[in-house]
């Protein structure tokens, strides 16, 4: 059976982490702080088409935590995934980049986050569960809105 009648399909290729940093920039003394950090979470997600289907798509988590104006540490992974996509519409290739291979991702980037801060030296970092449909939904949401005419208050 050739490819043109072969029915969709969607699968891993690879999973690697593409970039992994642990800055810890007031150390030593910074472990003689007391008090609860500030964590923030940055995510972001980014896919880039290879040729013939394939795809590498990196999830981006950053966590940075902060004692009052100090920065306690900062961790980075970029988990990546190469998938292929054999006759997958192209309506359904746009989702599957932004919800699907980032749910798969997500977990080797929570084991990531998280076995990185206790080798720094903390308590480990636990990402919770991302809804990345919702994400994409809003994203989707945005644009539409931004791509609208604005109208104009007649005088």
């Amino acid at each position: 059976m050739d490819q043109n009648q072969q029915p969709p399909s969607f699968g891993i290729e690879k999973l690697y982490v593409k970039d992994l940093s642990v800055e810890v920039p007031n150390a030593p003394a910074i472990f003689l702080e007391r008090g609860a950090p500030q964590v923030d979470i940055q995510i972001n997600t980014e896919g880039t088409h290879l040729g013939d289907g394939v795809f590498d798509v990196v999830l981006t988590v950053t966590v940075t935590a902060r004692l009052e104006e100090k920065t306690v540490f900062l961790v980075e992974v970029g988990q990546a995934g190469i998938f292929r996509m054999v006759n997958v519409p192209e309506h359904e290739v746009e989702p599957l980049l932004a919800v699907a291979c980032p749910n798969i991702l997500q977990p080797y980037a929570r084991e990531a986050i998280s076995d990185a801060t206790v080798r720094a030296g903390f308590s480990p970092v636990v990402l919770q569960p991302i809804n990345f449909e919702a994400l994409y939904l809003a994203r989707l949401q945005e644009q539409a809105q931004e791509s609208r005419p604005h109208e104009v208050p007649v005088q």
